[in-house]
């Protein structure tokens, strides 16, 4: 080869990740990592109901609405997800909450974008219908601090070069700024002490999951930086309220205090810049006056 050629050949690229593929990575890291440190996984089995539930019915789904295959790394990360928060002595649970999350994400559509985060969605309507045969993982990892450690490093790395590390960054300032104030409200303890309980319930993989791959879902986030940190913002602000206040209507939603945050706040966020889309075109296509 000539010195002209080769200087005009295209550098080599470094090793790079299909972006498809960094979600099933990562979410495939917190459950190895959860379950060998903390024995996350009650019953491997029904997880891997989930996953071969979720796949199929993407699959099914996916082939029936554009006549081709889709890509399965989306139902992958749903099936998991679902596998890792679903508890429950039945197995229905198991295979309704991933059918639930992937038939979602085709059925409930405004101009064409979603407005649920699918497994948010599943296990929120698990909750409300089903309290009694089904709760979610809430532990935290413990005495196992270095798991945790070594999950939210690669996790942030890699939202990082996703370029959605904001969302993720907004969310956890706001939830401690936000366990600090339930402290003041809500215990007799020293301060200290208090704070350290209410921060707990991030150090688990239930929380891991949410920041990572709920609240920073491509698919049904609004799309404006700004916007996406002024949501995540608005998560964290519901979850303290129904933390502090939803215990009154109904114990579960307490308990499960994220997901129904995010389920209330992330749909209307996503609907009002749609409404704005559609009068931006409006404004665009009417004749001038």
């Amino acid at each position: 080869m000539t010195p002209a050629l080769t200087a005009n050949a295209p550098a080599k690229r470094s090793f790079q990740i299909d972006s498809k593929y960094v979600a099933p990575i990562l979410i495939s890291c917190i459950l190895l990592v959860g379950h060998f440190t903390t024995g996350m996984l009650a019953d491997w089995q029904k997880t891997a109901v989930c996953i071969i539930v979720s796949i199929l019915t993407e699959a099914i789904f996916g082939y029936i609405t554009t006549k081709k295959m889709p890509h399965l790394a989306s139902a992958y990360v749903s099936g998991i997800s679902c596998g890792i928060l679903v508890r429950s002595a039945e197995w229905w649970p198991f295979i309704v909450a991933p059918a639930l999350s992937v038939i979602s994400k085709y059925v409930i559509r405004v101009d064409g974008r979603h407005l649920w985060n699918p497994s948010n969605l599943a296990i929120v309507l698990l909750l409300l219908l089903a309290p009694q045969s089904m709760y979610t993982l809430s532990f935290q990892f413990g005495n196992h601090v270095w798991a945790g450690i070594v999950v939210w490093i690669l996790g942030s790395v890699i939202i990082y070069r996703l370029k959605r590390f904001h969302i993720c960054a907004t969310y956890i300032l706001c939830f401690f700024g936000f366990a600090l104030l339930r402290a003041l409200l809500n215990h007799d303890m020293t301060l200290a002490n208090a704070f350290k309980f209410e921060i707990a319930p991030i150090t688990g993989p239930m929380y891991q999951l949410f920041i990572f791959f709920m609240i920073t879902d491509p698919k049904t986030t609004v799309h404006s930086k700004k916007g996406q940190m002024l949501v995540a913002f608005l998560v964290a602000a519901m979850e303290f309220l129904l933390r502090q206040y939803g215990k009154n209507w109904n114990v579960h939603i307490a308990s499960h205090a994220p997901y129904f945050a995010l389920t209330l706040m992330g749909p209307a966020a996503n609907l009002i810049e749609i409404y704005k889309a559609r009068q931006a075109k409006k404004s665009a296509i009417s004749p001038a006056r």
